[in-house]
């Protein structure tokens, strides 16, 4: 048996890659690219992968393990999506072997259908895993934010329910797309003082739609500055999504699993109603989540 493993997780725009060593979890190595999903044809794929880490895997007795949207329909071979609840265990009885490359499996996602809730993940569910394994607990509720935010209820040693919101992709589509964003467009996504003002009108009685669309009414009547539009934007889509969660989130802490620049947005956002955060970052929850998979699979 190999001394090391290789844990990748792969999604829509970008490919990030660890060798670990077996024994203690540790990063050994990390390589990244920009070749997600999108840029690469199904036939791809397995070459892609070992001209990557392919000086890693030692003639192929290192084995992979790769999780997030290279397991779905668009990615290099389609893995099932179990139902919640389930366990790390489940998820490392279920992984599938990547076709055309050697020791290589894709884990499973998951998926929640019942009446008034049908949601589905891939990758998150290994980072939640992962992010309480590094909290050393087995119960909480973790944020995973990104284009597609993640809600995560996870209960003794079980992932029990999650919810998706759009709230990354939204601000794109309302930042590049529409009247109120144009004016961002040619500054910087983000100014603190006006997405504090976009959490602020993120209570709105009237609503998110109408709050988006103040950001063109601020700006021509309110003194809002065009450097602060798209600051304004990010709070009035954050702060709604973590409202919506409330009930959730108040009488727990929030585990938040994400890059350093979205944690940040949305420990503000959760500060400012009244939540408590821990912060874990993404590499390192995706790190120990497939490390701790793996470890399960080989037993």
């Amino acid at each position: 048996m190999s001394e090391r493993l290789i844990a990748i997780d792969w999604g829509t725009s970008n490919f990030r890659a660890f060798l670990v060593d077996r024994t203690t979890g540790e990063c050994l190595d990390s390589h990244r690219s920009d070749a997600g999903l999108r840029s690469l044809s199904s036939e791809a794929f397995p070459h892609y992968c070992q001209a990557q880490v392919g000086a890693w895997r030692a003639g192929g007795r290192v084995p992979v393990y790769l999780s997030g949207m290279v397991g779905s329909a668009r990615g290099w071979c389609e893995a099932p999506q179990l139902e919640v609840p389930a366990s790390a265990t489940q998820l490392a009885a279920s992984v599938m072997a990547a076709p055309g490359l050697s020791n290589a499996w894709i884990v499973p996602g998951l998926k929640v259908v019942r009446d008034g809730h049908v949601d589905v993940m891939r990758g998150e569910e290994v980072q939640a895993f992962g992010a309480l394994t590094l909290r050393d607990t087995t119960s909480g509720l973790c944020c995973l934010p990104g284009t597609h935010s993640k809600w995560v209820r996870m209960e003794q040693d079980h992932l029990t329910d999650f919810t998706t919101a759009m709230t990354g992709e939204l601000f794109h589509a309302v930042r590049f797309h529409t009247l109120p964003g144009e004016l961002s467009r040619d500054h910087a996504a983000f100014d603190e003082t006006g997405f504090r003002q976009g959490l602020e009108a993120a209570m709105h009685p009237d609503g998110p739609l109408h709050a988006l669309f103040e950001a063109r009414s601020r700006h021509l009547h309110a003194g809002l500055a065009a450097e602060a539009v798209g600051g304004f934007l990010s709070g009035v889509l954050i702060g709604n999504e973590v409202l919506s969660q409330r009930k959730k989130w108040q009488d727990t802490s929030v585990t938040l699993v994400g890059s350093t620049a979205l944690n940040a947005l949305y420990r503000i956002a959760l500060e400012w109603a009244g939540g408590s955060v821990v912060e874990i970052s993404s590499d390192d929850a995706t790190l120990a989540g497939l490390f701790a998979l793996a470890r399960r699979h080989e037993t």
